[in-house]
């Protein structure tokens, strides 16, 4: 089920890029197609056909794809930014994307699981973007915060207003769920008073990568392994997990603050607090495409300035990952997966 460690060497010896990501010297001096709004280059008016974006919409809903009869998640999608406009193309936005993998998991589920989401763009410095009220999440059971160019422990007007909204949710909905991705575990840390901050090393944690599971971990993944592997894209991370202490409020005396994975570059790899709260700092939507774009395009802006660590990164964007069962883990913070794997809180 899970992905093996394999070794890089014979993977990048063999590895065949697609042309037009492939981050090598020539790529990277040639200007990327921005989408519209776009704060670094300029864009152009009008893209040939072949590459015209989708436009994006306020809102989206995406209705549970297999079975009507199935209990149904209701999960709110707030995205912090867009996809490369090829990926926007070709899958539509982060929000769409997300629904078609976790309606995967769904139906893996025991028993199997519909998913419906909404998604909200929620970077209001830019004209499309709007941050929901709190009264819009009273039909949902959670939501999901994906991950951003932006940095989690910034003061943008938009972040402030995100961790007001969520601290608010967390008072007021005992009974709701609080999932996030990158740029979205960070912030949920920083809510619950976690330091974040730049890597001390300064440098970015890229690609396929292999993340060391713990007990708690093992028993969320449900596999005996102690390692996952899962792309990563992040150069801030999550200092050390938040507590009791240091959550003003938002935490009982008796809550604990699980880590369930780390690597060498980030100990912090994601938390779980059970029926509450999963996090992770690695992706589990990104496919290899998706991988060298984003690479790309923080190359790009300027973000990366380690072009030789960014093309080896680019370069294991086809290795297996196990973003799926990540996706299972997220579900069953919602719902109890009665898969038989366990046995005494442990895998068979």
């Amino acid at each position: 089920m899970f992905s093996k460690a394999r070794s890089f060497l014979p993977a990048l010896q063999n590895l065949q890029p697609a042309p037009t990501v492939t981050l090598t010297h020539a790529v990277r001096l040639a200007p990327l197609p921005q989408p519209i709004n776009c704060p670094r280059i300029p864009c152009p008016q009008k893209r040939p056909a072949s590459t015209q974006v989708r436009p994006r919409r306020m809102a989206q809903r995406f209705k549970p794809e297999n079975g009507h009869d199935r209990d149904v998640v209701r999960l709110m999608v707030l995205e912090t930014d867009e996809p490369h406009p090829h990926t926007q193309t070709e899958k539509g936005s982060f929000g769409e994307i997300l629904h078609h993998h976790m309606s995967k998991a769904g139906s893996d589920h025991h028993p199997p699981l519909g998913i419906e989401t909404d998604q909200v763009f929620i970077v209001t410095d830019k004209p499309e973007g709007r941050m929901p009220k709190v009264e819009e999440f009273a039909k949902f059971d959670g939501l999901l915060i994906t991950g951003s160019m932006y940095d989690a422990h910034g003061n943008d007007q938009w972040i402030l207003d995100l961790l007001g909204l969520l601290r608010e949710l967390w008072l007021k909905r005992p009974d709701f769920h609080f999932t996030g991705v990158c740029f979205g575990h960070q912030v949920l840390s920083r809510l619950l008073g976690a330091e974040v901050g730049p890597a001390p090393t300064g440098d970015w944690e890229l690609g396929h990568s292999a993340i060391e599971l713990n007990p708690i971990g093992q028993r969320l993944f449900r596999t005996k392994d102690t390692m996952i592997y899962l792309h990563q894209m992040h150069q801030d991370q999550v200092v050390s997990p938040p507590s009791h202490k240091t959550a003003k409020g938002l935490l009982d005396e008796d809550t604990e603050v699980h880590v369930w994975g780390s690597s060498d570059h980030t100990k912090v790899q994601g938390l779980y607090i059970p029926n509450r709260l999963f996090t992770s700092q690695a992706h589990l939507a990104f496919d290899e495409d998706m991988v060298k774009r984003q690479i790309e395009m923080r190359v790009e802006s300027g973000g990366i300035k380690d072009l030789d660590h960014a093309d080896r990164a680019a370069e294991t964007a086809d290795l297996e990952h196990d973003g799926q069962a990540v996706a299972k883990a997220i579900l069953r913070l919602f719902r109890f997966d009665d898969d038989g794997l366990l046995e005494n809180g442990h895998v068979k």
